[in-house]
Order: structure tokens, then sequence, then C-alpha cells
């Protein structure tokens, strides 16, 4: 991937003459099945942009109540497209075509906003990397449709959906007016995210770009890394969930608290609660041990990725150093 990046050819992305960028764009956009995309530094940022082009200062946006745009963005959606944020109750980071349609307000009043977007998150970050099922998607979508609401999606970990589901990303993402790919997930590049939609979105989104500090020079040097990765990362993500899965049965056998049945892609969640411990001294146990967890959300649960720096012997290291690190307090 550095050698790419190293001999990649350059030019003026502001004026869209940077050839690595343009050809990294047009990929993205087949692969998730929208005309154009637009890459940018980040997926928070993609994210924004997104939201800004498809609202009105004043609206509401619905999303899971723990979803990344509401409580890992900074208040993004209100700072800088002036949006109402609204969170739905979720069950494995979903939620339901009945919650989006009890959650409309009725804005002929004069006095509530206009529910505009509705903002899937997929994989769920905070829920462990769940990832939607297709039949649940289509009947956001038609509810969608129906009450004449737009639709985002944040896939920053698309990528690791498609695999979990066993299905293309366009077939997730093309429903969608809009998508969010990052590519330093499970992708392995250091920086660099896209969104993609409508040609006409499009045009906005660059505006966009440029509004929120986005705009770059010779950004073929990073946006090689991404081309790379298409070629040679996607279908070895599959190895991070075999990984993931590995490290949750070898935590379980050891009786550390964790529900196998959360772990469908990369993540595996370990729940210090039952072993009377808060995730501070759980971590530093860990940290003394050599391994790494990190924190969620939730107040007792503590997360472990597995991605492409973590190989099949790191795993067994981790089922080894953790439950030696908590041990005392593992019930036999």
């Amino acid at each position: 991937m550095r050698s790419a990046m190293a001999e990649a050819v350059v030019g003026d992305e502001q004026r869209r003459e940077d050839p690595t960028v343009i050809e990294l764009e047009q990929r993205v956009a087949a692969l998730v099945g929208h005309e154009d995309a637009v890459f940018v530094p980040t997926a928070t940022m993609a994210n924004q942009i997104a939201l800004r082009i498809l609202t009105q200062p004043g609206d509401e946006l619905l999303a899971e109540e723990n979803a990344h745009v509401l409580i890992n963005e900074q208040g993004a959606p209100a700072a800088f497209s002036g949006l109402v944020m609204r969170g739905l109750p979720g069950d494995r980071g979903r939620f339901s075509p009945e919650q989006v349609r009890a959650a409309i307000r009725d804005w002929r009043s004069g006095h509530m906003p206009i529910t505009r977007l509705v903002c899937v998150e997929n994989t769920h970050n905070s829920s462990g990397g769940r990832a939607w099922p297709l039949d649940e998607l289509d009947a956001i979508e038609r509810t969608a449709r129906e009450l004449e609401l737009r639709l985002h999606l944040d896939g920053a970990r698309l990528a690791n959906a498609a695999i979990a589901l066993g299905v293309e990303p366009a077939q997730i993402a093309g429903r969608f007016d809009t998508v969010t790919v990052c590519l330093s997930k499970g992708l392995g590049c250091p920086l660099g995210a896209l969104v993609a939609g409508s040609e006409e979105l499009m045009v906005k989104a660059r505006r966009a770009k440029h509004l929120f500090g986005g705009a770059m020079r010779q950004a073929g040097v990073v946006a090689a890394a991404g081309i790379y990765a298409l070629d040679h990362n996607l279908a070895r993500i599959a190895d991070d969930h075999a990984h993931a899965r590995r490290l949750a049965d070898g935590l379980v056998e050891a009786g550390l608290p964790v529900d196998i049945e959360r772990v469908e892609t990369n993540f595996v969640q370990v729940d210090v609660g039952p072993l009377g411990m808060t995730t501070q001294e759980a971590r530093q146990r860990m940290n003394e041990a050599g391994v790494a967890l990190s924190s969620t959300v939730h107040p007792t649960v503590l997360r472990a990725v597995t991605h492409l720096d973590v190989s099949r012997d790191d795993i067994d290291q981790a089922i080894d150093l953790i439950p030696r690190a908590l041990g005392a307090l593992v019930r036999a």
C-alpha cells in the first residue's frame, strides 16, 4: 500500500485534475451502486456532508439512539446543518418502520420541525458491529419513501456488513440517497472516506466538501491507498470476522462474559460488570498484561476489534492474556 502511495500519479484535486482521486471515486461509486462519489479525509466529514445536502436548517434527523452521527460526531448535525437530532430506541442497533412512522412530526401546526431524514448505521458500532438484515432495510426504505423521507447510510463499515450478509455492497447501499464509506477501518488505509449518491447530489457534496474544509491538493497520494485496498483488502475482511469469532469462543471458554450471539463481524464485546470491576480497572489490568481493549458507550462493556494488523497468532495471544489479566475475578 505504501508503495502504491509513493508511486501515485497526482494532480490538483480541488480542480478535479488528480487522476488517482477520480479513479477512486469512480470505483467506489460503482461498488456501492451510485452514480458518483466524493473523496474526503474522514467518514465523519462524509456523514456531515450528506446530512447537509439532504436537509434544511430546522429539519429533524432520525437515527438509532446510539448511532455514530448522534453520539460520536460532537453534535455536528446541529452545529453544521442546524438539524434537530432525535434518537430512536434500538434493538441490536436497528429500529423499525413503525418507530419511524410514529416519530414523524406534524409540522403543519407551524410549531414543529419537519422530519426530513432517516440515518441508518451499518454495521452498527455501539451494538458491537451488528449488521442490518436486508429485509429490515427493505422495510425501512419502503416506509421512508412512502413518508417522503430521505435516507442516508452511515456505511463506515459497509464492507463488513456486506461480507457478513454474503452480498455485494451495492445491494445494501443502493437503496439510500447517500452513503458513507470509510477507507481507514476494515480496508486498512491510513485515512480517507467517500460520500456517494446521484450526480446531482454529488455536485452539492463537492461544494460542501470545500465548505467543511475538506478540499485537498495532490490527494492522489492517499487515494492510491484506497485503490490498493479495493484490490487487496475487501475479500480478506472475512478473516477479521473469523478472528473475532475465534477470540469470542476462546474468551467464553475461559469463563469471561461474552455474548457469542453478538459477534457478527469484527467486534467482540466483553462485559466486565459481572466480574465486579469497572472498565477503567479492567483496562488497566489488560494494559499491564500487554493487551488493549477500548471503551464503548455502555458503562461496563469493553470492545476488541479485529483488523488486518491482527493475526491469528495475535488472537491466540489475546485469548491467553485477557483471562490472565482478569483471572482473579473469573468464575471457575
